[in-house]
């Protein structure tokens, strides 16, 4: 009877996989895949869970850095993913003090802080997005 809820529980996280496309649930049916072949060749529940816990921290840990890396190779970043690490040019002194700062970003202009505190960057000069915090784009000026 084991076999059978191992068998449901392979199913069920494939049905969940299949729906969610997430790499979320694929490492525990290989899992449950693994604790069901234990089962049908006789061994006890408790190496059965055991093979279960074993192989699905494997197959999450060792497996889907790869499979993200190349599974989502071709997404392109979207958002504020889209503007990190990208140059832009100061329109508007920023100055963290003072709370101003405006920046343009293909051809976008946004409102922008530097990264160090206490940094003021001119006008005209070119910045490096390093982070999104709401609408703001935090720079660090290129050197």
């Amino acid at each position: 009877m084991t076999a059978v809820y191992w068998l449901g529980g392979i199913i069920v996280l494939l049905i969940i996989e299949a729906l969610t496309l997430g790499l979320t649930t694929i490492w525990f049916a290989g899992g449950a895949l693994a604790a069901f072949i234990a089962c049908v060749a006789g061994a006890d529940l408790a190496v059965q869970i055991v093979l279960f816990v074993v192989v699905s921290l494997g197959l999450l840990f060792f497996t889907r850095p790869f499979a993200k890396r190349y599974i989502n190779r071709g997404t392109e970043k979207t958002n504020v993913e889209g503007v990190i690490g990208r140059e832009a040019r100061v329109t508007e002194q920023i100055d963290n003090r003072m709370e101003t700062g405006e920046a343009v970003l293909a051809g976008q202009y946004w409102s922008a802080r530097a990264a160090g505190a206490d940094e003021v960057i001119g006008k005209g000069e070119r910045v490096i997005v390093e982070a999104v915090e709401g609408v703001k784009l935090i720079v660090r000026k290129i050197r």
